[in-house]
């Protein structure tokens, strides 16, 4: 019997080697990954019960690796591929994210992990978006980003070769797993000379900057990396001091003594200078790639989701315009004065079915397992202090928090209207399967502690 590196280890590893990557790319993102560091430091140390909750989850050995990336593919092939990619490192196609309504012409899934042991190994996750080419209304345009795209290969045939073996065999081992790691690293790597003649980058940049990012290079360099803060509020107010400009707004649900689902920040995108087919000595610019700080709250029911989106969308309507530098402080002014009406106590938000919750059996618990008399029902549990319940961390993306990070990198005037909604069925025709439901995701887990628990208290089972 063959002995295969685990995939979560694969992930694990993977997700290392494209840190290092990025920060030799990026200098910038080192600072960021310091900085980052500094303020978790600086909450743990000043909330010991902030440390104490990431104790009780385990979170607290997952937090600094907590990052994940996004990558733009151009065709169905690619996302296929890069599918089959991901599911060698144990991640799946999760959640459908359409971008269009922001016009931003991509829809989007998330690969990760979908346990909590293996999220637990490694969290890394991948934003991953794929071009919608129908969008582009310049037909010319569409033909020549059609046929630059069908020019490429974005994989190593190594890497092709390491996931048909691991597809046939049922893993990869030792070496072929480091192996795995540097060749899948190369779909990652950034190029400094384009594909594309100065005039087509142009057009394509015209269309919509992202479409050049994603026709114009020989592969879907890594865009972003993004580390996990305690405090994303403390990090925004210190990025200029380290000589980082942040974004204006911060995407997401406003500050919170209990952070909900997911709220981000990112420094704007870099000018980097590349080279074009037609072009020697004198240079061009893109660009593309940025720094993301994201902070993870707790991930919300159906319920709790459509509390959130109506408050959400009840603070942009009061804002009557897309939030920017100009608005910053009145939308930051509204989503506080709207999202009052979302409980900001753990206790309300179990009780009101809002948020999805881990549940633990107590030493106190255990030790009165035997005891005649001891409360049997949850709630009768959580109340004796036999069972402790912390919330679930969403691992998970926001639709209009993810197109307004890009819209900043890509500037205001980037926006476009494009017509025809979200797509699903055809971004699963193209991945080659349906996503799963993250929603679907959390109530398992939440499901599994409560087996557990009742297992460690000899119950038969806790509702």
């Amino acid at each position: 019997m063959p002995s295969f590196v685990s995939p979560d280890q694969i992930r694990a590893r993977f997700s290392r080697a494209m840190s290092a990557m990025y920060k030799q790319e990026v200098p910038l993102y080192g600072a960021l990954l310091d900085l980052v560091g500094e303020v978790n430091q600086a909450v743990m140390a000043q909330q010991p019960e902030v440390a104490e909750a990431l104790q009780w989850t385990g979170e607290i050995q997952r937090l600094d690796m907590e990052r994940h990336g996004a990558i733009r593919v151009g065709t169905a092939a690619e996302l296929a591929t890069i599918g089959r990619l991901f599911a060698v490192m144990g991640m799946q196609p999760v959640g459908y994210y359409d971008l269009t309504p922001a016009g931003v012409p991509v829809h989007s899934t998330a690969f990760r992990a979908v346990h909590e042991q293996a999220l637990q190994v490694s969290p890394f996750r991948v934003f991953t978006s794929l071009l919608r080419l129908e969008l582009i209304d310049n037909l010319p345009l569409r033909e020549l980003a059609q046929g630059l795209l069908a020019q490429r290969q974005i994989f190593t045939p190594r890497a092709l070769q390491l996931i048909d073996q691991c597809e046939r065999d049922g893993g990869l081992d030792e070496t072929d797993a480091e192996a795995f790691v540097t060749q899948a690293l190369e779909t990652f790597r950034w190029h400094h000379s384009a594909t594309v003649s100065s005039a087509q980058y142009q057009q394509l940049h015209d269309q919509h900057r992202l479409i050049a990012d994603v026709v114009a290079f020989k592969g879907p360099h890594i865009n972003h990396l993004t580390p996990r803060t305690l405090d994303i509020d403390a990090v925004q107010a210190a990025m200029p001091g380290k000589g980082i400009t942040p974004k204006a707004v911060i995407e997401g649900p406003p500050t919170r003594r209990h952070p909900i689902l997911l709220r981000q920040t990112s420094f704007k995108a870099l000018q980097e200078s590349i080279t074009f087919t037609d072009q020697h000595g004198t240079r061009g610019s893109h660009t593309a790639r940025f720094g993301e700080i994201e902070q993870r709250g707790a991930a919300l029911t159906p319920k709790g989701r459509a509390l959130y989106d109506r408050l959400l969308n009840n603070s942009r309507e009061a804002l009557a315009g897309f939030p920017s530098e100009g608005n910053a402080e009145e939308y930051m002014r509204q989503l506080g004065e709207h999202f009052a009406e979302f409980p900001d106590d753990m206790r309300q938000m179990r009780e009101q079915d809002l948020a999805y919750f881990r549940y633990f059996a107590t030493e106190q618990g255990l030790a009165a397992r035997d005891q005649a008399g001891r409360p049997t029902s949850l709630q009768g549990l959580i109340d004796a202090g036999h069972v402790h319940f912390e919330p679930l961390v969403y691992e998970d993306f926001l639709p209009v928090s993810a197109a307004g990070i890009f819209q900043s990198n890509l500037g205001d005037a980037a926006q476009s209207n494009y017509a025809g909604g979200s797509t699903q069925d055809s971004f699963h025709q193209a991945l080659g399967r349906p996503v799963l439901d993250e929603l679907e995701l959390y109530a398992q887990s939440q499901r599994r502690s409560l087996q557990q628990c009742a297992a460690q208290l000899g119950l038969a089972s806790l509702a």
